[in-house]
């Protein structure tokens, strides 16, 4: 299927790794160009090869830590003067400490919601001028499963992405005026580098056994996450917006 993709303008952020990175490399190959950032420059000039392979799109590529919106406004404006606009952005943020939610302090999850949520924040109000001018775009957030079911061992995320799926519904009608949908995707589990980061030394062993409670028996590729988020990108998702997408190979099946 054709996505139309071809030469549309894509912003995605925290996409020097993982998820963002796999939504990334999947647009430039649907012939977008395509403007990702990271904290890291080393990682980022390594997604920025590895993205630039993908398509015959442009790759733009800036340092930018999220959590300072002055550098996140900053990026968007850099994307849209190089690129001539802005039709498809993708806002992302960095992951939090994992644990029960009375294990943290207030200090915790002030530095959760600043690190977790206001990053799409900022992101999602320096892009949508330029969307909106537009008049054709597409918004997508990048959250969790935990905003259809939070997990008792992700107090800090479940909390923050709520706050997220709350920004998103708010932004629904004053999008949809100008013909930009915004949708939330929200992965369970998938094999990134922040996952074997959490499970540490018994990686295998630990993502063997999440396996065995998802009813697709498997944790997710990150190339099945990067087509959902191009699907959606898409003129075909044209009346598709204010939706939760969980990707989650049924993880929290049958709830919310």
């Amino acid at each position: 299927m054709d996505l139309r993709l071809k030469g549309r303008v894509a912003l995605v952020a925290a996409s020097s790794s993982g998820l963002g990175l796999a939504v990334a490399k999947t647009l430039a190959a649907e012939g977008a160009h395509v403007s990702i950032c990271g904290r890291d420059p080393a990682k980022l000039a390594t997604a920025h090869v590895e993205v630039n392979t993908m398509g015959t799109g442009e790759v733009l590529s800036t340092p930018v830590d999220l959590r300072d919106e002055r550098a996140a406004a900053e990026w968007v404006r850099r994307t849209a003067d190089t690129f001539g606009g802005l039709d498809i952005v993708v806002t992302n943020s960095g992951g939090v400490p994992f644990g029960p939610v009375d294990s943290f302090q207030v200090a915790d999850y002030r530095a959760a919601i600043d690190g977790n949520l206001l990053p799409h924040v900022s992101v999602t109000l320096a892009a949508l001028p330029f969307l909106k001018e537009g008049g054709w775009g597409r918004m997508l957030m990048i959250a969790s499963e935990s905003v259809r079911q939070p997990h008792p061992e992700s107090g800090l995320s479940s909390v923050a992405r709520l706050g997220l799926l709350g920004y998103m519904k708010g932004l629904v009608h004053a999008l949809g005026a100008n013909g930009v949908t915004i949708n939330i995707l929200a992965p369970g589990f998938h094999r990134t580098p922040i996952l074997d980061e959490q499970f540490g030394a018994d990686v295998e062993v630990e993502i063997a056994r999440v396996a065995e409670r998802i009813p697709l028996g498997r944790i997710g590729d990150v190339e099945d996450f990067g087509a959902l988020a191009a699907m959606l990108a898409s003129d075909q998702a044209s009346y598709v917006t204010g939706t939760v997408f969980v990707a989650d190979g049924g993880n929290t099946r049958g709830i919310g």
